[in-house]
């Protein structure tokens, strides 16, 4: 019997099925119509409207499935019911697609014609020409199959069967991540794997394949015949990651073997042996876990190099090294963390290419932090270490801890803020000079408008520091010092002075600021038995010069009359950009003058100090600071910074020039440049370099030219570096990084060493 509907949606109900199972389980629920619109679950929607696109319904455990057909016909006599034109079944957060869809209830399959599509839940998408499957869409054949991903990863093949729900066979199939080419679909994609079964096992998360080719443009250039990898929806799984390769005068011939351990969710390890042909086998692991409130890292590394052509610089056989970081919050206002590293001597991990190679100090540190709306509080624990030859021992030192809580009060105080600082370090060397103190400082500052526009902001401050220092070693006689405490005291006073005037302009805004500062102290205050460990690197600009204090920590402190003046100007653009520019300079106008020599500031004139800051468009800043001699008006010191990104290209540049300062360790002048940038020649193609350049000794530090090739499913990129570094056992380089990546099956990193590429061409000729 047929029963052809029209105009108006009508449910109908059938019989029972002997499955007890889905269509007919307890009653077949269908909507029918004719035209554009239906009703699905009690809404509305348009017929044509992208299934793909749209989230499925949530469905009642009472109406186990839901149809949707332009034409349904019932064939009571072989139990069979047949749906025709723009078919769609959804079930289970399953949706499928047809043209036609027969329900043979006997069988207690459904098999579906002509564009057949079915939607997974997981995002999965399936297309065939025909499908046959169980009625709960959990077994089935498939023939002439093409399945898409979530991550618009492909399977096509002839044929397919589904078993038990969970594991589909493929015969005679491709996979790939790559994307059709939209002009021409028919052209093989970049690369794919031909095998003649391919196995996904969904509870396992795996694609296993046998009898299996790696294809390039549709080129087979290798042949596997067994293998597996995890399937798009696994971000982490235990096996081994494909390998590094390099070659290098210093460590020949080299290969890194990784094997990843994903112990449990919130943990995993990786091993990564490296076998090097002239120092042996570096033993690799890194140790990940996250924890509720944070995570943490662990790496370790180490070498015998007993059996080695030479020794490590510091004469040591075994080498090696743990490097660990972490961060963790404690409630909603405290965090505390590490990062932490301690090696066997100064070069082993930039030897080994586990740091960068211009690395020059080391710093490990364990920290509290802790922040509320106006309190904070931090403490750390440092250990610094210098890691060139050039290094003393003075570069070793320890800081157990150092402590810095700030307040700023709720009530006011005359009107103004009051805040609190206080300071407290515990600091020792081996071999030079220890030091303990305590600092707290009290401050107060207001701001008042007057009726013209004019700003005033009178500050005060009182402080007080009590240290403790030993070993400190006086620079006459070369004695040392037993322990000493030292109490000093100070209080500042002063007032800023401020008159913007602004003014308007067709397409922007500009101010006009004059400012002027005096700042009074007492004479006489401690300085020269306290060692100076944290305000050494005292960079005098436009930034520091209305600093109350410019030095840069506590162990300096400024004293008698200050006085500062400058101009600055300001320029808001319509458009968005902006210009800002400052110029000053800093009188000391009575007392000692605590400044050394080469600080622009030992003076009773300071030098100038000038600032610019531009930025017209969001694509480009320029910033420029320079200071210039009092007198002559010699630049002393100059940064620059131009940054530009627009359309393909990218890059920046800094340029840096510093007078010599004998006292603050600086020798000689100095005069740097470090630009890198980057190209994009078209939708996949990139060109990138960078340059690190020593202009005083005309030498190039560092360098490096690369060209990527980037898409959806692979990647390719090979890199030109120069390395001019020479520090004991590590030498000037010239290589040649390539990186080769595969989406899902992961990437192979090989890097040459310049002569080693040219001996192995001459040997090949020969």
């Amino acid at each position: 019997m047929h029963n052809r509907l029209h105009m108006q949606p009508i449910p109908l109900c059938g019989g029972r099925s002997r499955s007890g199972r889905l269509l007919g389980q307890l009653m077949l629920c269908a909507c029918l119509t004719v035209g554009t619109m239906a009703l699905l679950g009690g809404q509305a929607v348009h017929a044509q409207e992208s299934l793909l696109k749209r989230p499925l319904a949530k469905l009642d455990d009472k109406k186990p499935m839901f149809l949707q057909a332009d034409e349904v016909s019932y064939d009571n006599q072989n139990n069979r019911v047949t749906a025709k034109g723009n078919v769609e079944i959804y079930y289970n957060d399953y949706a499928l697609f047809a043209d036609k869809v027969i329900y043979d209830q006997n069988a207690n399959t459904l098999s579906a014609e002509g564009n057949v599509r079915i939607k997974e839940p997981e995002g999965a998408i399936i297309n065939a020409d025909r499908m046959t499957l169980t009625d709960d869409f959990r077994d089935g054949f498939i023939r002439s199959l093409r399945v898409v991903t979530s991550d618009d990863s492909r399977i096509a093949a002839e044929r397919a069967t589904r078993i038990d729900g969970d594991t589909t066979v493929f015969e005679r199939a491709v996979f790939t991540p790559c994307k059709e080419c939209k002009d021409k679909p028919n052209r093989p994609p970049l690369w794919r794997i031909r095998a003649g079964k391919i196995t996904h096992k969904k509870a396992e998360g795996r694609i296993y394949y046998e009898d299996a080719a790696l294809e390039f443009f549709g080129v087979p250039v290798a042949y596997l015949p067994y293998f597996a990898h995890p399937d798009p929806t696994v971000k982490r799984r235990s096996g081994f990651l494909l390998p590094k390769y390099s070659q290098s005068d210093d460590l020949g011939f080299s290969v890194e073997v990784p094997y990843f351990f994903a112990l449990a969710p919130n943990y995993d390890f990786t091993f990564s042996p490296r076998y090097t042909s002239e120092r042996g086998v570096l033993w690799k692991g890194e140790w990940r876990q996250r924890l509720k409130n944070g995570s943490y890292r662990i790496e370790i590394a180490g070498i015998d190099e007993t059996d080695s052509k030479s020794l490590s610089p510091a004469g040591n056989d075994l080498r090696g090294s743990v490097e660990t970081q972490g961060a963790f919050k404690i409630g909603s206002w405290w965090n505390w963390g590490w990062d932490v590293t301690a090696e066997t001597d100064d070069t082993f991990r930039r030897f080994y290419d586990l740091d960068n190679i211009l690395r020059t100090n080391r710093v490990s540190k364990v920290y509290l932090i802790g922040q509320h709306e106006r309190n904070y509080f931090e403490a750390n624990i440092f250990h610094f270490g210098g890691l060139t030859s050039e290094d003393t021992s003075n570069a070793e030192s320890t800081v157990h801890p150092v402590i810095d809580y700030s307040r700023i009060f709720d009530q006011a105080v005359l009107g103004g803020e009051l805040s609190l600082d206080a300071n407290a370090l515990s600091l020792s060397r081996e071999d030079g000079a220890d030091s303990n103190r305590v600092v707290a400082k009290l401050a107060w500052r207001r701001t008042l408008v007057d009726g013209i526009g004019q700003v005033y902001t009178p500050f005060a401050s009182a402080r007080g520091d009590i240290y403790r220092v030993s070993n400190v070693q006086d620079p006459i006689t070369g004695v040392k010092s037993t322990d000493d405490y030292i109490a000093r005291g100070i209080a500042t006073a002063g007032v800023t002075y401020r008159y913007p005037m602004v003014a308007r302009t067709a397409s922007a805004s500009h101010v006009v600021e004059p400012v002027a500062q005096i700042v009074a102290r007492p004479e006489g205050v401690e300085q020269a038995d306290v060692p100076n460990e944290d305000a050494r690197s005292l960079v005098f600009d436009d930034t520091l010069l209305f600093d109350t204090d410019k030095f840069s920590g506590y162990d300096r402190v400024e004293t008698g009359i200050r006085a500062n003046f400058g101009l600055q100007y300001t320029m808001q653009l319509d458009s968005g950009g902006y210009l800002r520019a400052v110029v000053g300079e800093s009188y000391h106008v009575k007392g000692d003058n605590p400044f050394g020599v080469g600080t622009g500031l030992e003076t009773d004139r300071s030098d100038y100090v000038a600032g610019l800051y531009y930025a017209p468009t969001p694509n480009l800043t320029f910033l420029s600071q320079a200071r210039f001699d009092e007198e002559d008006y010699e630049l002393q010191r100059t940064d620059l910074f131009a940054q530009y990104r627009r359309g393909p290209f990218s890059g920046n540049v800094n340029y840096a020039n510093l007078k010599a300062q004998p006292l603050l360790g600086i020798a000689e002048d100095r005069e740097e440049l470090v630009a890198q940038g980057s190209l994009q020649l078209s939708d996949y193609w990139q060109l990138f370099g960078s340059i690190r350049y020593d202009i005083a000794d005309d030498q190039r530090i560092a360098d490096s030219l690369g060209l990527k090739y980037a898409d959806e499913c692979f990647v390719l990129a090979m890199t030109y570096q120069e390395s001019f570094i020479r520090d004991r056992d590590i030498e000037p380089e010239q290589s040649i990084t390539l990186r080769f990546e595969l989406k899902h099956l992961g990437g192979i990193d090989f890097k040459s060493g310049i002569d080693d590429l040219i001996a192995d061409s001459e040997d090949d000729k020969s």
